[in-house]
This record gives C-alpha cells, structure tokens and sequence, in this order.
C-alpha cells in the first residue's frame, strides 16, 4: 500500500530535498556499495530525485529508478535517469539485479509489509547480489511534522529480518543525521549480499 500523505509532503518540497546533505556515513557506503556491485544492473528502490541514480551512473553502472512520488520520477527523468514510476510491491523481478539501492526508502513501509518487501528484493537481486539498507534507527510507527509515515526499527530487528529473508551481511555502520523535517535522528546503514 502506498501512503498518498507521505507522497504529498514529498511532492511539493523536490528543492528542498536536493538540497539536504548526506552525511558522510552515507557518502562512504554509497560508495562502497558502487565498489561492491563493480559493475552491472543497479534498482535504485525509492529514488527520489535521481541523486543517488546519477551517482551510480558516473561509477559506469546500469541504474533503473523507482519511486512513487511523480514529481521525483520526472525530475529524474529529466535529468538522465531511466526512473519509474512505482511502489515497493512493483519489485517482482527474478534473478535481475547485481545490485538493490535502498536509502531511506522502505522506511515509509508499514512494519507488516517489511519482510515481505525484503524477501520480494532478495529475489529480485542475482545470487550473491548487494543489497544497500538505510533506515532511521528508533521503535514504533509514527508521522513526522511534514505527515510522512515512518516505521523504526532496532538494530537487532533489522539484522533479524535480512537473516530470515536470506540475506548475509556484510557490513553496518550507525550515525545521525538531520533530514528534511530538520529533525536529527540516528540511522543505520547496512550492506548485505543475498
């Protein structure tokens, strides 16, 4: 299901989100993700604006773009990205991707549709595949002060849920970052292979 409120506070606040800057955290595990997929077929899961789209394909990656709120697709697309418009539930792809981009993304998610979305990516990504996480660390399901929907996990539910979709990490890193709501809140980045 995709939450019409949350694609509205994005829809009318594109500028702004181009202009948030990622922490450095986020910056080294994009890279690292880019070195990790070496070369091949990325879906960058919740694209946004393109940002991280255009990055990958400076690295001389294939990058497809999916995300649900239209004024970001069409952003991207205007600036070079091959992005689509689409849900989380539009992932059915087998065997298809070296690599699967998901920064800040499945977040907006309900909590009972996470596992189904991560078996559903594990199955989208070739074997041995690099899966890229970003979720806000914290507990609960709430709306921020733009009416974003978010769902918060622990570090522990997390590892627990990529372990039982058949995923294999490989590498996590926590920080804090401030987001487009300026609120500051802890994250936790995760690479894993499937």
């Amino acid at each position: 299901m995709t939450d019409e409120r949350t694609i509205k506070a994005y829809s009318t606040r594109v500028a702004d989100y181009l202009k948030i800057p990622l922490p450095p955290e986020q910056i080294k595990a994009r890279q690292a993700f880019a070195k990790a997929v070496g070369a091949g077929l990325v879906l960058d899961l919740g694209s946004g604006p393109g940002s991280d789209s255009a990055f990958f394909m400076r690295e001389r990656l294939t990058v497809r773009a999916l995300d649900a709120t239209p004024e970001f697709v069409e952003h991207a697309r205007n600036n070079g990205v091959d992005a689509h418009l689409g849900t989380f539930d539009d992932v059915t792809e087998v065997d298809t991707y070296d690599g699967i981009y998901a920064s800040f993304s499945l977040l907006h998610a309900p909590r009972e549709a996470f596992p189904r979305h991560l078996a559903a990516i594990h199955k989208a990504l070739k074997p041995g595949g690099i899966f890229f996480l970003g979720l806000k660390l914290g507990a609960g399901e709430h709306r921020d002060e733009l009416d974003r929907a978010y769902t918060y996990f622990s570090q522990t539910e997390i590892e627990d849920a990529l372990a039982q979709a058949g995923f294999s990490i490989d590498r996590i890193t926590t920080g804090m970052g401030k987001g487009l709501a300026g609120s500051y809140d802890g994250f936790i980045l995760v690479m894993a292979h499937a």
